[in-house]
């Protein structure tokens, strides 16, 4: 297992990080502790959860699991998402941060967490109200670091700029969806990254499942995230996404490696890409992915791979860049 540094935290985490989304819900206790167990004889150090995840029974089983070896593991979870039909169970109020992170390294069965994440971003709360309150934290010592996901690169940027200007402590870390079907974060999401020396664990390295092998045009298990949740149904239901998954599958099979291999391997072999986080309800669905950390993406079948779906168009739209279109001084090119 190959291990980098965590963006600028000094924290070195194993290539690939595993999510604990499973724990607790499709993946009982026995199950979990045999996906923590195949992961750490991999070599994986880096283990990803949250405190909505099964309503806290995921942070409850992970802590139970990394207790004997707390100080040779690097665990995350997160905060903003509902906890409860209180009204004030959710967001990233300050009462509601400081409750949260409380309670997750009660079940987590520690003092601190390597970083903490806001899981969303809130619009009732002030940026600055939010960034106050992960800066005690983390002078506190209940967190060592803290990150964001699901933020737009703009959000990310105003906040990085508040920390700056008032001494606060900065995201580290950034946890976007990417993937070959979702690609959007490499608009501004995974430069802002490169620039900012930001790490980077990405989540849905194979959009679901649907990358898997077990999806395609008019093909589907009987059971899995896209069968059944209502929300990935709708991220991933258009038949685009299908048509990509097909021909996916296709090149997999031509080069003789598994889909979920080659999908998580195109994700890790992004420049501002630290980890992608890998999940599973099986050590039978695991062993694919965990695999991307020793299978060697050469540029030619990254090329390829990235050919099967379309770039996001550049944040500026003027796409002609992009095919070696520039503006060369002429009035009626220049627009």
């Amino acid at each position: 297992m190959d291990y980098r540094v965590l963006g600028s935290t000094g924290i070195r985490v194993s290539r690939l990080c595993f999510g604990t989304m499973s724990f607790g819900d499709a993946a009982d206790e026995a199950t979990a502790e045999a996906l923590y167990r195949c992961c750490r004889e991999a070599g994986v150090n880096f283990f990803d959860c949250a405190n909505v995840y099964s309503a806290g029974r995921a942070e409850e089983i992970l802590g139970r699991l990394i207790a004997p070896e707390r100080d040779q593991v690097v665990i995350t979870t997160k905060v903003g998402f509902p906890m409860g039909a209180d009204p004030n169970a959710r967001g990233l109020s300050r009462r509601h941060i400081l409750d949260s992170v409380d309670d997750s390294l009660r079940r987590l069965r520690t003092d601190r967490v390597d970083v903490l994440f806001v899981h969303t971003l809130d619009p009732a709360t002030r940026i600055d109200v939010t960034l106050r309150t992960l800066d005690d934290l983390v002078r506190q010592g209940k967190t060592l670091h803290v990150g964001v996901s699901n933020w737009a690169a703009w959000q990310i940027a105003t906040a990085l700029a508040v920390t700056r200007n008032r001494d606060w402590t900065p995201f580290s870390c950034v946890q976007p969806m990417y993937s070959l079907v979702k690609r959007q974060a490499e608009v501004e999401i995974l430069p802002l990254c490169r620039a900012e020396s930001l790490g980077v664990i990405t989540y849905s390295p194979l959009g679901g499942g649907l990358l898997s092998g077990a999806y395609g045009k008019g093909r589907s298990p009987e059971q899995g995230r896209l069968v059944k949740n209502r929300m990935y149904k709708a991220r991933y239901g258009e038949d685009v996404y299908f048509d990509i998954a097909d021909r996916f599958v296709a090149l997999a099979r031509e080069i003789g490696v598994h889909p979920a291999t080659l999908g998580v391997a195109w994700v890790a072999a992004h420049p501002a890409v630290t980890a992608p986080i890998v999940g599973a309800r099986s050590v039978e669905q695991l062993l694919p992915s965990l695999a991307a950390a020793e299978w060697a993406m050469s540029e030619e079948v990254y090329a390829r791979v990235a050919a099967l779906s379309p770039a996001p168009p550049p944040a500026t739209d003027r796409s002609e860049e992009q095919k070696g279109v520039a503006y060369s001084g002429s009035a009626e090119i220049y627009r």
